[in-house]
């Protein structure tokens, strides 16, 4: 029996997920803890972990550490996402992060957390032929999947809260502002040569902002466990209308949308964006939402090795 516990450090916040793996492959999820940190914040131009961003960033891991050094048996994987893959200042924050927490944090490529974003989402959802996008804080991550394997992948350096600070989307939104936001973010879709093998295919969401969006719905819907939203679908009417009612509000009318967590209110706007187009520029009717993604998919990638090891034993 050994524990495995996964974090992983995003743009907007930080996660850990842990699980208790049986000798035989077989694993129970017995932890799981989010904090909000906006590790992105104000980095400008320039790429600059900003040092209050840093200072939540390592109080919320000291926080984790706090749960996981309870543990025996215990292997630790983190990694790190946009926000520091993006840092000039990266390597002191690694520094940093290893001489107060005493863990090796990874800067894992946007290709290879698009991966385990597949894995994570295949594992647990049909994705035969399907568009995964993860909409995270500074990056999205599109994966195309054709006759259940990976056809192509891509991360794209636009995110809930880069876009938000970019064209102003925080509070009262001008619709000039949208209209330019859109049209960034289209011209970057139209960049992406394979993306049109797409068409037509349904769209799997995943990241805060999309998941935001399924919990809207379910909560307008008076669905009783708001949460519950791993294979939840929604046409794109639904979505639409439901992007529409959110950019005519201020910040806090968002704020006071169930569904929306108040500390994701001032970002839901360029969170949604992408997910939005995107099922516009694939012509795509519905989409459906995976709670399951990168920190999912370390852990599938490491039973997987698991059951490989003990097949080679028997042999």
């Amino acid at each position: 029996m050994k524990n495995l516990a996964v974090i992983d450090l995003g743009s907007n916040s930080v996660r850990m997920t842990i699980s208790r793996i049986s000798d035989d492959g077989t694993y129970e999820t017995v932890a799981q803890e989010k904090e909000y940190v906006r590790l992105s914040e104000n980095m400008g131009v320039e790429k600059i972990l900003q040092p209050e961003a840093i200072e939540r960033t390592i109080g919320a891991l000291k926080n984790f550490k706090t749960i996981y050094s309870k543990l025996d048996h215990l292997n630790i994987v983190a990694v790190a996402t946009a926000a520091v893959r993006q840092a000039t200042n990266q390597k002191q924050f690694l520094k940093r992060v290893k001489n107060d927490i005493g863990i090796n944090l990874n800067v894992i490529s946007g290709t290879r957390e698009a991966y385990y974003d597949y894995v994570g989402v295949s594992e647990t959802l049909p994705a035969t032929n399907a568009v995964i996008i993860d909409t995270g804080g500074a990056s999205a991550e599109i994966v195309l999947v054709q006759n259940g394997k990976v056809s192509n992948l891509i991360s794209i350096p636009i995110g809930s809260v880069t876009l938000s600070s970019k064209f102003d989307l925080v509070d009262d939104i001008a619709a000039t502002e949208v209209f330019k936001a859109m049209i960034f973010v289209n011209k970057i879709f139209q960049s992406v040569w394979w993306l049109r093998n797409g068409l037509n295919l349904p769209i799997i969401g995943l990241g805060g902002s999309n998941r935001t969006l399924a919990k809207i719905n379910r909560r307008f819907n008076n669905l009783l466990d708001t949460n519950d939203i791993h294979g939840y679908q929604l046409r794109d009417d639904a979505i639409n209308e439901t992007f529409e009612r959110i950019i005519g509000m201020n910040l806090d009318e968002r704020k006071k949308v169930p569904g929306i967590n108040k500390e994701r209110a001032d970002i839901i706007v360029g969170g949604l964006i992408p997910v939005i187009l995107l099922m516009n520029y694939l012509d795509s009717d519905r989409i459906m939402f995976s709670t399951s993604g990168l920190r999912e998919g370390i852990l599938f990638e490491r039973l997987h090795d698991i059951i490989q090891e003990n097949i080679k034993t028997k042999e």
